[in-house]
């Protein structure tokens, strides 16, 4: 009898195993593409574009536009998947985050870390090969301080981790200039700067909302430490610094009249949101200037580059 059991069982395990829905390939496609957060990629180079167009003068070679953007995509796609390697134990924690595909058991950790790695060399050699070193350099640099000084470092350790973490965010347009130009310049400084600056209250923005999912992970973003009130007050006083930084551009690249009208409309638009949470620092408030701050950031470049091509 206990023989006949065994043979049952030996039967029935395999049937199980059979019996298992495999994965298609189009769902481990997706999950491996949602580790890059493609939506976080194609805004950063947004901003790419409009600084190749201000570092040439005009429209550059279409080739050297598609190769940049290519190697940057790879860098900045690299350091999302590593990123959500090294975060996949408070991702787990957060009601948001909790149903990626690490967190979620989708995708094993160690084939995220190695996908993330081979997309970041990917991006060095492709900017290496067939840009210039120096956007490669920066790329790769990008890769680098995102990862170890934000990811590793800062986020689980300060209430400044997104402010000084969000300079790895700016640095698509730095990587778009020396791509056009070999160097960097005082007008892309100015670029850097309207994205650093943007970052904060962009940030906190939704910190504010998910703000209990931040305490449950122990992660001290500036809601969780400094409270709603002080949060809404940084996100006035940097949304401020964003647009003064926003209209430096005019003397500095030496603009038309487009950019700055675009920048001072975007602006007043910004700082009003930001006053509203200030005021009322809640999850409505909080969310609208999350929801103004994308197109605002996209415009604005668009309204760069555009101004640039008018003028040549």
């Amino acid at each position: 009898m206990l023989g006949q059991d065994a043979v049952q069982q030996a039967v029935e395990v395999p049937q199980a195993v059979v019996a298992a829905p495999a994965r298609s390939l189009r769902a481990i496609a997706s999950d491996y593409l949602a580790l890059t957060k493609p939506r976080i990629v194609g805004l950063l180079l947004i901003t790419t574009i409009p600084a190749m167009i201000m570092a040439h003068g005009g429209w550059p070679s279409v080739w050297l536009v598609v190769l940049t953007l290519a190697g940057g995509t790879l860098s900045a796609a690299g350091a999302n998947a590593i990123n959500c390697y090294v975060d996949r134990d408070i991702d787990g924690m957060m009601a948001r985050t909790r149903n990626r595909p690490l967190p979620d058991g989708r995708i094993e950790p160690q084939l995220a870390l190695i996908f993330g790695i081979a997309l970041g060399i990917a991006g060095f050699v492709v900017l290496a090969a067939t840009v210039n070193f120096a956007s490669a350099l920066l790329a790769t640099g990008a890769l680098a301080f995102y990862v170890f000084v934000y990811t590793i470092w800062l986020k689980r350790s300060t209430t400044q981790n997104i402010v000084i973490g969000g300079a790895a965010g700016a640095m698509p347009p730095l990587i778009g200039w020396a791509a056009v130009t070999g160097g960097l310049d005082w007008p892309v400084v100015v670029l850097f700067g309207i994205v650093f600056f943007w970052t904060p209250p962009h940030f906190w923005a939704i910190a504010l909302r998910y703000q209990t999912d931040y305490e449950r992970a122990s992660v001290p973003m500036l809601p969780v430490v400094s409270g709603a009130a002080e949060t809404g007050r940084q996100m006035l006083l940097y949304s401020f610094a964003l647009v003064a930084t926003s209209l430096l551009l005019w003397p500095v690249a030496g603009t038309g009249w487009l950019y700055p009208v675009v920048a001072l409309v975007l602006g007043a638009g910004f700082i009003s949101f930001a006053y509203r949470v200030w005021r009322v620092p809640n999850e409505r408030t909080s969310m609208a200037l999350f929801l103004y701050s994308l197109p605002y950031l996209a415009i604005l470049f668009v309204a760069a580059g555009v101004d640039q091509l008018i003028r040549s």
